[in-house]
């Protein structure tokens, strides 16, 4: 691995854990921008919350996976097909996901949120079905 490589992993990190504390803090305070969602581990068993970008529609919740589908909260809630998301304060049991195109899933934003998904080209996008 080049230095190249390991000094965009390294800022990925740090970004990514800074920016988790502080967007965890709003979802859990009921911000209607983000949402945490608690997966148990699959290796583990223990229980993780991560905030994470969602848009109710009806029977779920759109989510945009900001670091695609390979991220392990993802993969988490693949293996264990669910987990629980909490959104404005209400905690939702997710018991299944089904993928969705990147138009459909930014077509489940607002207006001012599509525009800022197509310019920052996110593509992956899944509906977390709801209990």
């Amino acid at each position: 691995m080049g230095l190249g490589s390991k000094l965009r992993i390294g800022w990925l990190y740090t970004i990514n854990h800074s920016l988790n504390r502080l967007t965890g803090r709003w979802a859990r305070q009921g911000s209607e921008h983000f949402s945490i969602v608690r997966t148990v581990g699959r290796k583990s068993g223990k229980t993780f919350e991560t905030p994470i970008i969602v848009r109710p529609i009806e029977g779920g919740f759109v989510c945009e996976l900001t670091y695609g589908p390979e991220v392990n909260w993802y993969r988490n809630l693949v293996a264990a097909n669910g987990g629980e998301i909490v959104h404005n304060g209400v905690t939702t049991k997710i018991v299944g996901l089904e993928p969705m195109t990147t138009a459909e899933g930014i077509a489940a934003f607002t207006p001012f949120q599509r525009r800022v998904l197509r310019m920052l080209k996110r593509t992956h996008f899944v509906k977390l079905i709801a209990a």
